[in-house]
């Protein structure tokens, strides 16, 4: 089964705190395919904090969407992922985002695809680069599209 996971931090260095998890990852069972450019984005919510670096990996692995988020998370705490601020700073940001066959699930602890997918260009920009053609299973269109109905809109004004 291949998995979109977005990856993110604005805490040390975050691609070699990536390139450590990706080694965690592999001895788990999860290989990535495919990795994104990083990107630099401002932060969304939470805290005054510095920038985020952002990317994302295809991953193949016979673990289901559940172990795979477990996973995902023994990764972010030995590479110094500590949550103690909702959308606070952080080392490594794993983020289980998308399944290539359409998976969707909706658990207390997981759902998928992930529920802000859609509204976030961070995360679909870098996305579109590894899986433009792969589909959100309930809206129906594909990574490109999503990510180019966001790039579209106006930016918000504030007062």
């Amino acid at each position: 089964m291949r998995y979109a996971v977005g990856i993110g931090g604005n805490l040390g260095d975050v691609p070699a705190t990536a390139t450590r998890a990706r080694a965690l990852l592999a001895a788990d069972g999860v290989q990535v395919e495919a990795e994104a450019p990083w990107i630099t984005t401002a932060p969304v919510g939470g805290p005054p904090q510095p920038p985020f670096r952002n990317s994302a990996w295809i991953v193949a692995t016979t673990l289901g969407p559940h172990s795979l988020l477990d996973a995902l998370r023994r990764a972010e705490s030995a590479c110094g992922r500590v949550r103690e601020v909702r959308w606070g700073p952080r080392t490594l940001d794993l983020d289980l985002l998308l399944a290539e066959d359409g998976t969707m699930v909706d658990s207390p602890v997981l759902a998928l695809p992930h529920p802000r997918l859609h509204q976030r260009l961070f995360v679909l920009e870098p996305l579109v680069a590894i899986a433009p053609r792969w589909r959100h299973p309930t809206l129906g269109c594909t990574v490109a599209d999503l990510a180019a109905s966001l790039s579209l809109r106006p930016a918000p004004v504030r007062a």
